[in-house]
């Protein structure tokens, strides 16, 4: 028995006033033909030696058993269920109304009834999928009011960006996993919150004109290379690959869409452009006072390039001239960059 805290006030057992014990104990019922082990809540009357269960007890004890039948069979609990739906902020009655079930069914999983497995299956395809979700939201469209499927659109949407971009990280470090050499990724492991405020910084300086992808991937290379060459350590942890307009990112399609990059989709008539914007923010916690010296070089210099020029100074670099098409650019040739 473990005592959580003492309450002093008139007790129910020996009608005296004096400190009524609220412990925790082991309990054991049998829940559908299955013996269920839990925690239990009672008051401890210590003069009686007596145990009282008062009604928010009994209610909290059956919750408690049920959790412990629906761990013991792999089912969500009531808090996980509360959390996917709050994961949305969508009501109980809600809920129940999208996905077809009787308007009463959320309230009870959450409480004292059990769901079954198919409820079960349901409930945690919508967490682990929002872009499921999504799409049922959408189909049942006029089931809520105009405000109402508003809030839950913005809400699903915005569940649906964080598990892409998990996603893309996942994938994008999955892809660097092979490069752990220093002279593959300057010294440093892949820093994803650092790469973006790197690009953030490029795409907010005013010094920085027609910021298009070909030049936003060879400013990233020549920051990474200056910082080695000055401190033998890159900023980003990028690994660059040579492919025939210069130094690339590997994982680069990737790259694009991570969330906090904003860009704009271009189209010409044989190709699309993807134009780098301002999200007209000077906050970058991640950079170093020395990262931003070394950004601030590379936009001095390389800023107001056009695409062809920051081509052909990359071409002119030696790391680029002493690597064969596709293979990773060296960061030992940093020590040779043009610029510094």
């Amino acid at each position: 028995m473990d005592i959580i805290r003492k309450v002093h006030r008139l007790c129910s057992c020996c009608m005296q006033e004096h400190d009524v014990w609220v412990v925790r104990d082991v309990a054991k019922n049998i829940y559908k033909e299955q013996l269920v082990e839990y925690s239990a809540t009672y008051e401890y009357c210590e003069l009686a030696d007596e145990y009282l269960v008062p009604e928010e007890l009994i209610t909290a004890n059956d919750i408690a058993m049920k959790n412990a039948y629906r761990e013991a069979n792999g089912l969500l609990t009531t808090e996980q269920i509360v959390a996917i739906r709050k994961k949305y902020n969508i009501s109980q009655s809600d809920l129940a109304n999208l996905l077809g079930w009787g308007g009463k069914t959320i309230t009870r999983y959450e409480g004292h009834q059990v769901q079954d497995v198919a409820h079960d299956t349901i409930l945690r395809k919508i967490d682990s999928d929002p872009e499921w979700y999504l799409t049922i939201l959408q189909e049942r469209k006029k089931s809520f009011a105009e405000v109402t499927y508003a809030k839950y659109y913005r809400l699903a949407v915005k569940a649906y960006e964080e598990t892409q971009d998990a996603y893309l990280r996942k994938s994008i470090f999955a892809r660097y996993a092979r490069y752990d050499d220093a002279d593959c990724n300057g010294g440093r492991c892949l820093d994803i919150e650092k790469l973006i405020d790197v690009m953030r910084y490029y795409s907010n300086s005013n010094k920085v004109s027609v910021l298009y992808k070909v030049k936003m991937m060879k400013m990233l290379w020549y920051a990474d290379a200056l910082a080695y060459k000055r401190y033998n350590s890159s900023i980003t942890g990028l690994v660059y690959t040579a492919l025939p307009m210069g130094a690339v990112p590997v994982a680069h399609g990737l790259i694009m869409d991570l969330k906090g990059i904003s860009y704009e989709e271009i189209e010409y008539e044989d190709n699309t452009a993807y134009h780098f914007k301002s999200d007209n923010s000077n906050q970058y916690p991640t950079l170093t006072d020395t990262d931003r010296v070394v950004l601030d070089t590379i936009i001095d210099v390389c800023g107001g390039d056009t695409r062809d020029q920051i081509v052909k100074r990359m071409h002119g670099e030696r790391a680029y001239k002493e690597t064969k098409a596709n293979e990773v650019i060296l960061f030992k040739y940093a020590k040779e960059l043009s610029i510094d």
